[in-house]
């Protein structure tokens, strides 16, 4: 068929998240030597293929084949490809249908590989992902078919195709505070416990704080405050309690306890309340590793450009990989349009990709 050929096979599919809307049963039916494992819980679709070739190190392809809502202002039909100009205009093609017509075109004509090959795709990425990539990770434990190597194929450039290698990714750490006070005339503020007035000399000391000094792989983590709210959004009437939201995107070297006792030593002389949640960890892959050299290398030979590793924007599937210590990078085309109006790629762009990881597999 081809990458191009596949790539707008795969754009037609209307696969909004949760919905796969039949692609990975098309890719299925298009890898058909390569043996199927589906798990499918609550609305979501996970397809793992694999095909062992000798004994050896076994590489996963890993993706995701929902796109997000296309929104409204496009200039074509989102889910009728358009080629112009030899761009291709389309939901999905930066996010991340290039990278999965990519890797299983490559995968489908690859032929003496050393090792285990197999791809794991999931409908639930762009949503909670709560029944998605991380439930196949966990039947793959149970059933001792863990991958060595996995790369993600999310879009990872940033100004020009293989300028950029994710060989890991920031935790996203949300705080919630509520500061206690009492309600009433503003005129009277003697009489009143106002939690803004409370808050204000110590915002400074929270805001924009930056928890560590970050390393080689990571930027230092930093308290971003994204929301402050109280009152009635009146004049004349004091706030009875004030809300503050904050989100971290956070280093190996920042934790929730850290964090609890910043906030402890800082309000300690208020009546608040606070809460964590945490929505991802932070993980690396060692810079050594075979996975980064490979695929570094062969970015190298098809292209000739050297990328830098990276562990900047935000979370991805790449994260449960993470969990359970699998070597994974990410790497796809250049991510500038990604969830926007008129998302697009080149066909350059994709056929680079392909030419890549056929070369990682031919030289793993």
């Amino acid at each position: 068929m081809g990458v191009i050929d596949l790539l707008l096979k795969l754009l037609s599919y209307k696969s909004i998240t949760p919905n796969d809307a039949g692609s990975l049963e098309f890719i299925e039916d298009y890898l058909k030597d390569f043996e199927s494992i589906w798990i499918n819980e609550g609305g979501v679709k996970n397809l793992f293929l694999s095909k062992k070739f000798s004994d050896g190190d076994h590489l996963c392809f890993a993706g995701h084949v929902d796109v997000v809502p296309a929104g409204e202002g496009w200039n074509s039909n989102p889910f009728i490809p358009k080629i112009e100009d030899g761009i291709i205009y389309a939901r999905g093609t930066q996010d991340m249908k290039s990278g999965v017509a990519s890797f299983v075109e490559a995968i489908k004509n690859s032929k003496n590989f050393q090792g285990t090959l197999s791809i794991l795709l999931t409908s639930d990425e762009e949503g909670d992902a709560t029944y998605g990539t991380q439930i196949m990770l966990k039947h793959l434990k149970n059933i001792n078919f863990l991958p060595d190597y996995v790369i993600v194929a999310e879009p990872t450039c940033e100004d020009k195709m293989g300028d950029a290698i994710k060989i890991g990714r920031r935790g996203s750490i949300n705080g919630y505070i509520n500061i206690k006070g009492r309600q009433g005339h503003a005129a009277y503020p003697e009489k009143t416990d106002n939690p803004v007035h409370k808050i204000a000399p110590i915002l400074g000391n929270i805001a924009g704080k930056f928890l560590d000094n970050g390393d080689e792989d990571f930027a230092p983590s930093q308290i971003v405050i994204t929301d402050i709210r109280g009152g009635m959004e009146v004049t004349n009437v004091t706030p009875n309690s004030l809300n503050i939201m904050f989100n971290i995107r956070n280093s190996t070297k920042t934790t929730q306890k850290n964090i609890k006792e910043l906030i402890d030593l800082e309000l300690n002389n208020l009546n608040y309340t606070f809460k964590m949640t945490q929505g991802s960890y932070p993980f690396v892959t060692n810079r050594d590793s075979k996975i980064v050299q490979k695929l570094s290398e062969s970015i190298n030979r098809v292209i000739n450009i050297k990328p830098k590793l990276s562990t900047a924007g935000g979370t991805s599937d790449a994260r449960f990989m993470g969990e359970y210590n699998i070597e994974v990078v990410e790497f796809g085309v250049i991510n500038d349009t990604i969830h926007a109006v008129n998302e697009r790629t080149t066909i350059k762009e994709v056929e680079n990709l392909y030419d890549i990881f056929c070369d990682v597999i031919d030289n793993f």
